[in-house]
């Protein structure tokens, strides 16, 4: 199910973002998406982050663990 997200840009990322979409011929909507799954793709291929990652799963585990007694 798709969701609506509001995101609020300052005027130059804004502008930037508009001319980017302009110049690849896509929507500003679909811009804003391609950017956020290259984000996405570009932490999961960092190690540095999938530890970071690793290590919230630990505490939340432990976390949820300790709620369920």
């Amino acid at each position: 199910m798709p969701k609506n997200l509001t995101v609020r840009l300052d005027d130059e990322l804004a502008a930037d973002t508009e001319a980017l979409a302009r110049a690849e011929g896509q929507s500003l909507n679909e811009t804003v998406k391609t950017a956020l799954r290259e984000a996405v793709e570009r932490r999961r291929d960092d190690p540095e982050f999938k530890q970071r990652v690793r290590r919230i799963i630990e505490e939340d585990t432990e976390l949820l663990e300790r709620l369920a007694k």
